[in-house]
């Protein structure tokens, strides 16, 4: 990965980060709801709960490249990315427990009136991964894990680009755009996430772009213009990066 490359990856972590709703977190009555939950475990020791192994397999192919790691900082794989995806589908935001799933939908209507498709995210997930293997095996005759990365990132641009037509492999309510949007969207929530989510694992990504977390009180630094911050990141359980 260029240098170019990297820059322009650390602006726009930063720029992410700024939008994260780390909640300045409130200190010590925000950290003690979070103080005994354990890290997650690295992603080789993980057991989905929610992927099956093809899907997990894609998962993790499909982060790799989203965010791979450089020498500018840790990627999707080494912060656990995909555990923060699996933990969501499994929970609460994969049921859609908090969104409208009554209709009517309208899958044509502009993007201007919200989500119109009649799948929770875990629906989506399970569909849209199940269309991108079908495309991969007719079109490579192989399953998306498989492939090389630079095919792995043509199949994810095409799927960005809606080049990949999911109407022609049994899927006609979504587009292939719509599957990536999401899949994006999580890969970067969890790499910038609170490792309570179970991404971000040891802090990887605020280390990367001096993000200090959870830190209750920092106020000595706002007037300090152009000066590092000196002290690591902290998360909402009071770990220490």
């Amino acid at each position: 990965m260029s240098s170019k490359t990297n820059e322009q990856r650390r602006k726009f972590l930063r720029g992410s980060a700024a939008v994260i709703p780390v909640v300045s977190l409130g200190g010590t009555v925000m950290r003690s709801a979070f103080a005994d939950m354990p890290p997650a475990p690295p992603l080789d020791q993980y057991t989905p709960a929610f992927f099956s192994a093809p899907e997990w397999a894609f998962i993790k192919a499909a982060c790799d490249r989203l965010i791979p790691a450089s020498s500018d900082g840790p990627g999707a794989l080494e912060t656990n990315v995909p555990v923060f995806i699996d933990l969501e589908l499994h929970g609460g935001y994969g049921a859609g427990e908090d969104w409208y799933m009554e209709g009517p939908f309208n899958v044509h209507a502009d993007a201007t009136f919200g989500y119109q498709l009649p799948y929770t995210p875990s629906e989506l997930y399970r569909r849209g991964i199940a269309a991108t293997e079908k495309y991969c095996q007719q079109t490579f005759q192989k399953s998306f894990e498989a492939l090389d990365e630079k095919t792995r990132d043509q199949v994810l641009t095409d799927l960005q680009k809606k080049t990949i037509d999911f109407a022609a492999f049994g899927e006609t309510q979504m587009t292939s755009a719509a599957f990536f949007s999401f899949l994006l969207q999580n890969t970067k929530e969890g790499y910038l996430s609170d490792p309570t989510h179970g991404g971000n694992r040891d802090m990887g990504s605020w280390k990367m772009i001096g993000f200090p977390g959870a830190r209750a009180n920092y106020t000595e630094w706002v007037d300090q213009h152009n000066v590092k911050y000196p002290l690591g990141p902290v998360d909402l359980a009071g770990r220490r990066g």
